[in-house]
């Protein structure tokens, strides 16, 4: 696996069995964590409260039935089958259906965006021989012209991806306490109440406590646990089945359902939002697709992960069929149904396999997080990748504790299974019905399809996630108002990040610099030229950015070299090596000044400071090589023409950088080296094929920029205060002001992914009215 961009693109007609049983392997203790430990908390959820288990059975056998079509229908038909296929370039989850649209109908939020991006190998995903048809074409025209559409499609997004982050809260509190609850069974009444919640917390302490060192060290035990613990819980199901009720098979019949409806009516239908609990973790299939492949992941549900929790949820049901006398809540639980002799074994592997699972939705957190803050959504945070062989595996400090302390909070809070279950049920089925909607204009802007499809899609589960949906809101007072306060909080920090980056973007815009101005001052730019390079970083892909002239009009003086340098997302996942860079002049070549656009996805690895500057460095050098001359510009007829230049390791054949110490080129290549100067910091040459010829003019322009590069690279960056300008309303005004602007004091500079040296930085402060 590539651990720069971590994709897995292999061809699933092209991959053995013998990987894709290795990756279905591997997927068991990342995918299914969350999902298998559902069995845990379903039925005490489900007759919490609402319906009672009585002698008849239809309660028990109508839940049964419930939960055997829920988990056909939804994680199997509509994840399995049909959301998989929905993958931007080998990548799932909200935001990969989100970038999909964007790429296919131009509704992208991202400013910065150019046509030349388009020209990314992997930006469109072209179905052959099919056009849209003419609904189709209405409805991309219609996205495309009314920017409202475009907001709420954004919005959607953003809804899904809090409603993750919330889950991220509420999946580890659920899973460990449910775990946890097995010492009620082992201990006294009295007593099992006060151990219970400091047990879970200390669980949840040191999970969170641990995550900076990256589950790579400990993953390969993930899978052994999902394994050993679906095996346990299928097992103890056969068992129960065989023991207590050999015909519990006849209870699947949808006619139970009907029953159970009939019987307990509103009590019943409220009971749904316990029964939704057995799909919580069915959308980390889509959202983990990245690290394994589609094949990989049906293969490992349809065979081991969704028979296994047919037969756990049958052996509870067949259990709880024969024991009617309630004593307490507990006896409609887990533990209850397992032998008593295996109780305490059982409850070690649940609390290893909670923990899994909780592994896997924390780290999920942390990936969609990342997704927002690349795509503009998100205030940029650290983030720290805690290996450097396994892409994916990240972490962010500030998430990581915000999140362990509103995970404390719930289970201190809520203390019980029931409110945990309403709250969690609520951000899972509300994440479902957001990719059924993104689903249904991906089937017809992006497969071409009907538009009778897309409707039979959103009728089939939509429909289902619908009822569902409504059970769960009914518990608003009973925890289901946690997952909507979180993302309301959420949303806000998320609208106000990217309402305010939005209007500081306008604002640099229309605030450039023309080129004219910066090739009427001549080659020398009518400044002071010392040695060195100057990277100015700028979020503007053309036009010279203000704070640029700000800089020079206060210090006439400015390095020999001048690089423009652009570092921004693009709406698809990963931005192959090739093609990483957009580098052109800006004016004549003897100005030495250039722009640079360095292109990342939403999922790519930022390099650190050392090999970004070696890569940019190189990229420029060949471009320089490839170019030919050309006439000087004439005013206002300087086009930039970027021409897309990999990284050094993809011109194998082209210039490669080496310190002055490192030995001698090949006689197949030719040295450029720059003029020796007393008391050098850094010797650098630049090694060239031999073949083509270099033009003298290049080669006296390699020697300029190997001389710069020699003297040292200085970052200079904007430092912007940000301030809503004078007639402004007064929401506006509370936005900028005070929301946007304390988000920003407390957010990363754009440039600490490339961990910029302070030593060779220098801020220009600038105040934007917008």
């Amino acid at each position: 696996m590539d651990p720069e961009t971590g994709s897995h693109h292999i061809n699933a007609k092209k991959q053995s069995w013998k990987a894709v049983l290795t990756l279905a392997y591997q997927s068991l203790g990342v995918v299914y964590g969350d999902l298998s430990t559902s069995p845990l908390y379903v039925f005490k959820s489900t007759f919490a409260e609402d319906i009672h288990h009585s002698e008849t059975n239809e309660e028990i056998f109508g839940a049964l039935s419930f939960i055997f079509w829920t988990l056909t229908l939804v994680p199997l038909l509509k994840y399995v089958f049909i959301v998989l296929k929905a993958d931007d370039n080998g990548e799932g989850g909200t935001f990969a259906l989100y970038s999909l649209l964007c790429r296919h109908a131009r509704v992208s939020s991202l400013p910065n965006c150019q046509l030349v991006d388009e020209e990314l190998s992997s930006y469109k995903k072209e179905v052959p021989n099919l056009a849209l048809s003419s609904f189709g074409s209405r409805l991309k025209s219609t996205l495309e012209k009314h920017r409202v559409l475009q907001r709420f499609l954004l919005i959607l997004a953003l809804v899904g991806a809090c409603m993750v982050i919330g889950d991220g809260v509420l999946t580890p509190a659920l899973s460990v306490f449910s775990a946890v609850s097995g010492l009620e069974l082992a201990m006294a009444k009295e007593h099992h109440k006060y151990v219970e919640v400091p047990v879970a917390c200390l669980i949840l302490i040191a999970l969170f406590a641990l995550q900076h060192y990256g589950t790579h060290r400990v993953g390969h035990l993930f899978a052994p646990v999902v394994i050993l613990w679906l095996l346990c819980i299928s097992s103890i199901g056969l068992y129960n089945i065989i023991h207590w009720n050999p015909h519990i098979y006849k209870a699947l019949s949808p006619v139970h359902m009907y029953k159970f409806l009939k019987k307990t009516q509103t009590g019943g239908w409220k009971s749904l939002g316990g029964i939704l609990l057995c799909i919580t973790g069915s959308e980390a299939m889509f959202a983990d697709l990245g690290h394994f492949s589609q094949l990989s992941i049906q293969v490992a549900f349809s065979s081991f992960v969704y028979p296994s929790l047919i037969l756990a949820y049958m052996g509870q049901a067949a259990y709880l069929s024969q024991h009617h006398v309630i004593e307490n809540d507990y006896q409609i639980g887990f533990y209850i149904s397992v032998p008593e002799s295996l109780r305490i074994p059982v409850l070690l592997i649940a609390i290893s396999a909670a923990v899994v699972g909780s592994q896997a939705i924390i780290t999920g957190t942390f990936s969609i997080i990342k997704q927002c803050s690349s795509l503009g959504c998100f205030p940029r945070v650290k983030i720290v990748h805690t290996s450097s062989k396994y892409h994916g595996q990240i972490y962010i400090p500030e998430i990581n504790w915000t999140l362990m302390l509103l995970c404390l909070a719930v289970t201190i809070g809520f203390r019980d299974t029931k409110r945990m279950g309403n709250a969690s049920g609520l951000a899972v089925i509300t994440v479902m019905l957001v990719t059924t909607c993104l689903m249904s204009l991906v089937i017809v802007l992006c497969w071409h399809k009907s538009v009778f499809v897309a409707i039979a899609f959103v009728v089939l589960f939509g429909t289902i996630e619908a009822l569902y949906f409504s059970a769960s809101l009914i518990k608003f007072l009973e925890g289901a108002w946690v997952p909507i306060a979180l993302s309301l909080i959420f949303m806000l920090v998320m609208y106000v990040w990217h309402y305010g980056t939005r209007l500081k973007y306008e604002f640099d815009v229309q605030n450039k610099v023309s080129v004219d101005w910066l090739l009427s001052l001549g080659p020398t730019l009518g400044i002071v030229r010392v040695k060195g390079i100057g990277l100015v970083h700028t979020e503007l892909v053309s036009g010279i950015p203000a704070i640029f002239s700000h800089f020079v009009t206060n210090l006439p003086a400015f390095h020999q070299v001048l690089i423009f340098l652009c570092v921004k997302s693009v709406p698809i996942p990963h931005v192959k090596h090739e093609e990483r860079f957009l580098v052109g002049h800006i004016g004549p070549r003897e100005y030495r000044v250039y722009r640079c656009i360095v292109r990342y996805g939403y999922r790519d690895v930022h390099k650190d400071d050392v090999e970004f500057e070696k890569d940019l460095v190189c990229s420029v050098a060949e471009f320089i090589r490839k170019q030919k001359d050309v006439p000087t510009p004439e005013q206002g007829n300087h086009d930039e023409v970027m021409t897309v230049v990999g990284t050094p390791s993809t011109h194998v054949e082209g210039i490669r950088m080496m310190d002055g110490q490192d030995g001698h080129g090949s006689p197949e290549v030719q040295e450029i080296q720059s003029t020796p100067v007393n008391q050098v910091k850094k010797r650098v040459r630049f090694v060239v094929p031999e073949s083509p010829k270099i033009e003298e003019n290049s080669r006296a322009e390699l020697r300029d920029l190997m001389e710069a590069r020699e003297a040292g690279v200085a970052y200079i960056l904007g430092h912007s205060y940000v301030k809503a300008k004078q007639g402004s309303g007064l929401i506006k005004k509370i936005v900028i002001n005070f929301g946007y602007e304390f988000l920003r004091r407390n957010s990363r500079h754009s440039t600490d992914s490339l961990t910029v040296p302070h030593a060779s930085t220098l801020e220009v402060g600038m105040v934007y009215h917008v």
